[in-house]
């Protein structure tokens, strides 16, 4: 009897340690996402394997946007090292980014000298949210704007307009920046009043 009660446990044991290695290799990973560029074809994430990706809500007419010029500087900076800079244009806060996937592109390009990839517009938050940001969100979620004075002002803002914003996960504004490891991991958040330069010691970490 206590033979046959030591084999049970022995199976049990090897089944649990099973399901937890199963469970591991089944982790969501930014490979399993996939989005439309700004010129319409489908993009896999799984082509970025090996790479540390910079991912960004963007918008054309926000306070935010001169950190346009910050991103494409440190994509030039660290793309030969690994690094890919990936911004998702949004409407969605202040009605930022009315223009169309090429009016968009144009303006990137000419007024901030962007060169790193632009996706298709899309919505990060709600029913139509893009899968990714659900899922990076989900893996990293607000935690305020810091004690700075764009900080306090982001949180006045959006605290009069619902108290219990900071609750919630998603994203708040345009220019939230998400860090992802050459795994393929979420591994850092930045909200907008976290400039593209103060990122470099992070990436450097990652490279």
């Amino acid at each position: 009897m206590i033979k046959v009660r030591r084999i049970l446990l022995f199976v049990a044991l090897g089944m649990a340690l099973l399901f937890t290695a199963c469970q591991s290799q089944q982790t969501t990973k930014v490979y399993d996402f996939t989005a439309v560029t700004n010129e319409g074809s489908e993009l896999s994430f799984a082509n970025y394997k090996g790479k540390v990706l910079l991912i960004v809500n963007t918008a054309s007419k926000c306070g935010f946007t001169p950190q346009y010029d910050g991103l494409e500087a440190l994509y030039q900076q660290y793309k030969e090292k690994g690094l890919v800079v990936i911004g998702f244009p949004c409407d969605q806060f202040g009605h930022q980014e009315p223009g169309t996937n090429e009016e968009i592109e144009e303006f990137c390009r000419l007024n901030h000298g962007v060169t790193f990839p632009l996706m298709a517009k899309s919505d990060v938050n709600g029913e139509n949210a893009n899968e990714i940001f659900k899922w990076l969100y989900s893996e990293k979620p607000f935690d305020g704007f810091g004690d700075s004075d764009t900080g306090k002002f982001m949180d006045g803002m959006l605290s009069r307009q619902d108290p219990n914003y900071a609750s919630n996960p998603n994203i708040k504004w345009n220019f939230t920046k998400f860090l992802i490891d050459r795994k393929g991991r979420a591994v850092a958040r930045f909200e907008p009043v976290v400039t593209p330069q103060e990122l470099e010691a992070e990436i450097e970490a990652l490279l």
